[in-house]
């Protein structure tokens, strides 16, 4: 497939990359993570000043957009889009977010690790720049304690359960034999050819980095931790926010939490069908048991897994490619890699600007596991990967035709990029693809869990009562109720329940952006009729690259 066309560049277009070089000036670690990196030596300002002045670019940014005029459609999307994102960086700082921004998956405290994960370490030059932002780190620390002392002397604080739950995190990150003593040990340097002083300088910075961590840990227990939050809930208002901003459209939270149970009744009746077939008159429990035991569907040793990993993906690739969507040649690019930690995630991150790094699917193996269930865990591969986010997010960065820098590379939401990814598993399902019983139920597996989420979500955060009656969603309530519904180790289980009180509206915008995905694609067929193309759907919605969800559909609507 030929490259496209570049279109015009627009007034508009040019706002809309000036706010994308201001993001990555003041959010140096994100840059990193979308291949556009200025500044690979450097971190945020995580003080309450960095935040305010974040907010503040934002709010000039919005009031340039609004002077100018949009020339096309492509224009529009863009307006409507970044308005919509400014408006929400400014709101969640009058609500004072950032000063309680702490969970155990997602904030500063993991983003300012996590950055050494993308950063390049081929040369004397890459080295350099992780020498030197080593040294950074320290201070970006202690500006995100600043952040979390301000928020103490105001009274918006974290629950304690996250104060105490991330200093441990933090203080396995510091420990000698933690993330920056293996990312500067002999084996990771060992084929490098640095020079000496270089190395001293790296395991210099690297022992000041993990000192800090455990720096914060002793903070987080001895002085968040006393003054933290006794209530879980975020309340109503925050978490409205919250979903308006994960998801990119408002909904009603209280028919979503009814939806939501009734998603996963569902989601628990067709899995029973299912587990029938493979377990003759058993149910779930026994069917999942009898798959555990069937030594032909396990993989052994992290080099297997990704081994499969990349099969799976290319045969995807190779299926699906100008059949059910157009995929670019340099989008057919797939690496599946073995993350260099331990935390048990399951990621994706996309290609650089240029496609000279390509889309990776990462696995991050805890600790001890050898074995892993391909019945399980093929739908994960469809998520990560072609058809879910590799294709979407590369789509995007493929389209300069259309899209500017930001529309390509920073904007979007969990609900567009996640709940495109749960409509891409139930796709593979429809096309053939999880015909085999194991894994299908093992897709199931994972659309009831993604439901049972969104009810314990909203209810924790709304304060809803559980499901029986006998009182609050109370963190051992949901924790039972969690392990009803999924099918993990023990430890998986709370640690998924930690990051749902941590991380409010977060987990719910995957199965209510499937929804979303599903109810815009059937609207389109009803509108279009006979003349309805599901590629030809496929095709238009993946090249808007990443929107809002009200934007997608908004879009989709007035390109018919």
């Amino acid at each position: 497939m030929s490259a496209p066309t570049p279109r015009e560049h627009t007034e508009i277009d040019a706002i809309a990359e000036r706010w994308l070089d201001t993001v990555v000036e003041l959010r140096p670690e994100l840059g990193t993570y979308i291949g556009r990196d200025t500044y690979p030596d450097r971190y945020a300002d995580y003080s309450p000043q960095g935040h305010q002045e974040l907010a503040t670019k934002a709010r000039q940014v919005k009031d340039e957009l609004a002077r100018a005029t949009p020339r096309d459609n492509v224009d529009r999307v863009t307006v409507w889009d970044l308005q919509a994102s400014l408006d929400e960086i400014a709101d969640c700082y009058d609500a004072g977010l950032h000063l309680r921004d702490l969970n155990v998956i997602a904030s500063p405290l993991q983003d300012i690790r996590m950055v050494y994960d993308l950063m390049p370490s081929q040369g004397e030059e890459d080295w350099t720049n992780i020498a030197t932002r080593l040294k950074a780190l320290p201070h970006a620390i202690a500006q995100y304690r600043q952040s979390l002392r301000t928020g103490i002397e105001n009274g918006t604080v974290p629950a304690r359960r996250q104060a105490d739950t991330v200093a441990v995190q933090a203080a396995r990150y510091g420990d000698p034999d933690g993330f920056f003593a293996v990312l500067v040990s002999d084996e990771r340097l060992a084929s490098s050819n640095l020079p000496g002083t270089l190395i001293q300088e790296l395991r210099r910075n690297a022992q000041t980095a993990a000192d800090a961590y455990r720096d914060i840990a002793d903070f987080l227990r001895t002085e968040l931790s006393p003054r933290a939050g006794e209530t879980d809930g975020i309340g109503r208002e925050n978490y409205a926010l919250l979903s308006r901003t994960f998801l990119g459209a408002e909904i009603d939270l209280d028919e979503t939490y009814e939806w939501g149970r009734e998603e996963l009744a569902r989601m628990v009746e067709e899995q029973e069908v299912i587990a029938r077939q493979i377990v003759d008159g058993g149910g779930v429990r026994a069917a999942i048991e009898f798959l555990e035991a069937d030594q032909t569907r396990k993989l052994h040793g992290t080099e297997a897994l990704r081994r499969w990993m990349q099969q799976v993906s290319d045969r995807a690739v190779a299926d699906l490619a100008d059949t059910h969507f157009e995929i670019p040649e340099q989008v057919r690019a797939l690496e599946c890699m073995i993350a260099p930690t331990q935390d048990g995630g399951i990621y994706y991150t996309g290609p650089s600007d240029d496609f000279s790094r390509p889309g990776q699917m990462w696995w991050s193996v805890p600790e001890g596991v050898t074995e892993f269930d391909t019945w399980r865990e093929l739908t994960t591969v469809y998520h990560e990967g072609v058809p879910g986010h590799h294709l979407q997010i590369g789509q995007a960065v493929y389209n300069r035709r259309d899209l500017n820098a930001w529309r390509r590379l920073l904007a979007g939401t969990s609900g567009h990029s996640e709940g495109w990814a749960l409509y891409a598993e139930r796709l593979m399902a429809d096309l053939g693809y999880l015909d085999d019983p194991a894994d299908r139920i093992g897709m199931l597996d994972a659309q009831r869990m993604r439901a049972a989420r969104v009810v314990l979500d909203l209810g924790v955060h709304l304060d809803k009562p559980n499901l029986d009656g006998t009182g609050k969603w109370t963190y051992e309530w949901a924790l039972d109720f969690f392990r009803q519904h999924v099918n993990m180790d023990d430890e998986m289980i709370v640690f998924e329940v930690d990051r749902y009180f941590g991380w409010p509206g977060q987990a719910p915008s995957y199965k209510v952006g499937q929804r979303v995905w599903e109810e815009i694609r059937d609207e389109t067929a009803r509108r279009q009729g006979d003349e309805f193309d599901l590629k030809a759907f496929h095709t238009k919605a993946l090249n808007l690259g990443g929107v809002r969800l009200d934007t997608l559909r908004a879009a989709l609507n007035f390109t018919d």
